[in-house]
């Protein structure tokens, strides 16, 4: 992964994980329709125009020159279609990152897939060696993807939420930082 660049696509078994584009917000719009999206996390759906303009603002980047925001959207390969999104916040070695998959494709395993894929990403380029997530202690279904992404509830809260954490294995050279055990 590039430092000062758009993060680099990956990919999993069934999904692509594409850099977020302005393109996007058409399709992004209708995949995030549903307002129970936002039991968890508060807020309401977006139009395409609203996403666009936040899709801008994300795509230009961090204030902070110390952090970077690295967004995929996540494309279903067997059809094409976009199903959801992946982000992670780098500060340093720390990536504090989110997932959100449309109604429509849940309970497919996409979030799982996602999820795990982009930890994986993270950890195997070398610099990230710390991944926190953030969850709602009521959202069972967040928490089993964080935990097929191979991180651990430490009990600690946040705006009260439960934090999620997974560290690169001790020693571990870029590349294999990933390969901790966890697999979903």
């Amino acid at each position: 992964m590039q430092a000062d660049a758009a993060p680099e696509p990956f990919s999993t078994s069934r999904l692509d994980a594409l850099p977020l584009d302005v393109a996007h917000a058409e399709e992004m719009a209708a995949v995030l329709f549903d307002p129970a999206l936002h039991t968890y996390t508060g807020g309401a759906p977006e139009d395409a125009g609203t996403l666009r303009a936040r899709y801008e603002r994300q795509g230009a980047g961090s204030p902070d020159p110390a952090e970077r925001w690295w967004n995929w959207v996540l494309r279903v390969r067997a059809d094409g279609c976009l199903a959801g999104y992946v982000q992670a916040t780098v500060r340093g070695a720390r990536a504090e990152v989110a997932w959100v998959v449309g109604v429509r494709w849940q309970g497919r395993g996409y979030a799982k897939e996602g999820a795990a894929g982009l930890v994986r990403h993270l950890l195997d380029q070398g610099s990230v060696r710390t991944v926190v997530a953030h969850i709602h202690p009521d959202h069972a279904a967040s928490a089993a993807v964080a935990a097929a992404a191979g991180l651990l509830p430490t009990g600690e809260r946040e705006d009260g939420e439960v934090r999620w954490l997974r560290d690169a294995p001790r020693g571990a050279a870029p590349g294999r930082a990933a390969d901790s055990g966890h697999h979903p």
